[in-house]
């Protein structure tokens, strides 16, 4: 599962406030968190960044962005809008070489983002 952060989250090595959960997918609240609402959703499968995903994985990360929809919609901040961003490798942000999609929410969001 890779050894990163997330890796040991997957693994309860570490503690998390996890918000959803299934066989392949594991979401939880992101502890220096953006907005109100901030929940990272990573496959439990380690891909280290949007650039290493395949034609494999395509499923994997389209049941990811629905997995940050369908929590959207039951948490009740959907309509209202929320963001969803993949961050890839330095100059994009990424910070954990684990492949995730940070959700957030609760405040007006900017555009340009940064």
């Amino acid at each position: 599962m890779g050894d990163t952060i997330f890796g040991k989250i997957i693994r309860r090595e570490i503690p998390a406030d996890i918000v959803y959960e299934d066989d392949e997918l594991l979401a939880f609240r992101d502890v220096n968190p953006q907005a109100p609402v901030h929940v990272l959703f990573i496959p439990k499968k380690p891909i280290a960044t949007l650039d290493d995903a395949t034609a494999e994985d395509a499923a994997l990360l389209g049941r990811l962005q629905l997995a940050a929809a369908d929590y959207a919609r039951r948490e009740g901040f959907a309509e209202q809008g929320y963001r969803t961003v993949i961050n890839c490798n330095q100059y994009g942000g990424q910070t954990v070489f684990h492949l995730h999609l940070h959700l957030l929410a609760g405040r007006r969001m900017h555009w340009p983002p940064g």
